[in-house]
């Protein structure tokens, strides 16, 4: 018999009337001593198959391992459900145990457990109506990010994991080193001897792939990374992972007009992509913990972007009248309350912000001829603040010169990407999207800790 899921069991009519087999994890039993009632699922929905088990056909004894938890696979032909809540069942012929699950220990029984208990069992949470959508929802964002970059003609770029250089300069980066802890190699002045590692030389965990990213740029035109990225900042808030997923396009002959517009087309593409897709594990998500999800997603897909400098937004929340936790002023980084009023409560809309003061900004955004700012933007979302954070690159090798030994970042893990500006420059840009960030949103999900399988956090590293 032809395996099937079980989405693939309620969604395809042609099946009503055959003899199927499904498989799966039971949820719930309940019943009485003439038919019990089975709900089954095994990950491919959000919604159960109901197994319909008459009693003259199986004995108490043979349905006693039949408990949450346990996983079964169940033969029988496929009806039209007589009850609410379903489309079809199966009216079971035979079925068989693959394992059980004791209730006395199985920790996830019919009543409801906290985000935060789920979390302590978080090889278990999968299986559970929450995890099991968003689990889904993420593998569909997923497909969707390749899906529009190639086909828009971006090349896939693998960046290294394993780096020398700190791309943000912001030094929270995990050590990579084979060296003896407790026995560390010195040289002449005492100091750890690195040429005695396994690359010769300090190496950690990427916190991006966008300095690599832009190499690949000035050679194939258009590229995008998607892969994890790490960062050792000590950072227990729900906005915050150790190790988290980036997606990362770079472009030549990109400005910052033709960035703003590449990342509004594709966090739309997205979004829209969920919709079309995940409609059924998004509405569970909206009923369970967003009541407004799926007009606020709708609407962020059916909304211009509105297109504002830092400046202006710095003039409007000190218009505002509102008081901040963290008081703004020009020239302040703004924080998540800034980014949420200027979108939720002033805009009402997605907002992206540009020209930023480079004191704030990173050493390889391309500068403004005030000589105060540079070309950064952010896409600020509403629930999240910051989701996308870009900015047209800086080209002029002299210009990025004087910006590197302005903020002493060392030259010397720094010679090939200088090498990029002087040979065939070319105007460039790009941005970066922390992709559970995009979950979180898509979602509903308040905690980013609820968005990805096994969350790395500061004194968290389990499963």
């Amino acid at each position: 018999m032809k395996k099937t899921t079980i989405k693939q069991l309620l969604s395809t009519p042609e099946l009503i009337g055959t003899e199927v087999e499904a498989r799966g994890w039971v949820r719930t039993r309940r019943g009485n001593k003439h038919v019990q009632f089975v709900q089954l699922n095994d990950g491919s929905s959000i919604n159960n198959l109901q197994v319909v088990l008459d009693m003259s056909r199986f004995t108490d004894e043979q349905l006693k391992p039949v408990t949450t938890g346990s996983s079964i696979h169940v033969t029988g032909k496929l009806v039209e459900s007589q009850g609410k809540g379903q489309t079809c069942e199966i009216q079971a012929e035979s079925f068989g145990i693959y394992g059980t699950a004791d209730p006395e220990t199985y920790p996830l029984q019919k009543k409801g457990h906290t985000l935060e208990f789920l979390r302590e069992i978080a090889h278990l949470r999968p299986r559970t109506n929450t995890f099991g959508a968003v689990l889904r929802v993420r593998s569909a964002l997923a497909f969707a990010i390749h899906k529009f970059f190639q086909e828009k003609g971006f090349f896939y770029l693998n960046t290294p994991l394993i780096t020398a250089s700190d791309c943000e300069g912001a030094g929270a980066m995990f050590q990579v080193t084979t060296l003896d802890l407790n026995n560390l190699p010195k040289d002449e002045e005492g100091k750890v001897d690195y040429s005695k590692d396994f690359f010769a030389k300090p190496t950690a965990l990427t916190v991006s792939g966008q300095l690599e990213g832009e190499l690949g740029a000035t050679a194939l035109g258009q590229i995008y990374t998607f892969g994890p990225t790490f960062r050792a900042e000590n950072s227990n808030t729900p906005r915050h992972l150790s190790e988290f997923w980036m997606i990362e396009p770079e472009m030549a002959f990109y400005d910052i007009t033709d960035n703003m517009d590449l990342a509004e087309e594709f966090v739309k593409y997205c979004i829209n992509y969920a919709l079309e897709n995940c409609m059924d594990d998004i509405r569970f998500l909206e009923q369970m913990y967003d009541k407004g999800l799926v007009e606020r997603l709708r609407f962020v897909v059916d909304n211009d972007f509105v297109r504002l400098t830092y400046g202006e937004g710095v003039k409007i929340l000190e218009a505002s009248g509102k008081k901040f936790e963290f008081p703004v002023h020009w020239g302040t980084d703004l924080q998540s309350e800034h980014e949420r009023y200027l979108v939720e409560e002033h805009f009402k809309k997605p907002v992206i912000l540009t020209d930023y003061p480079k004191e704030i900004k990173a050493f390889y955004m391309k500068q403004n001829e005030d000589g105060k700012t540079v070309r950064a933007m952010d896409v600020l979302f509403p629930h999240i603040g910051e989701i996308i954070g870009g900015s047209e690159r800086e080209e002029s090798y002299d210009k990025l010169l004087a910006r590197i030994e302005e903020l002493n970042i060392p030259m010397k893990d720094m010679w090939w990407y200088l090498d990029t500006r002087r040979f065939g420059t070319v105007p460039h840009s790009g941005f970066g999207l922390g992709f559970e960030r995009l979950v979180l949103f898509v979602t509903g999900m308040t905690n980013i800790r609820d968005v990805i399988p096994f969350p790395r956090t500061p004194g968290k590293a389990e499963f």
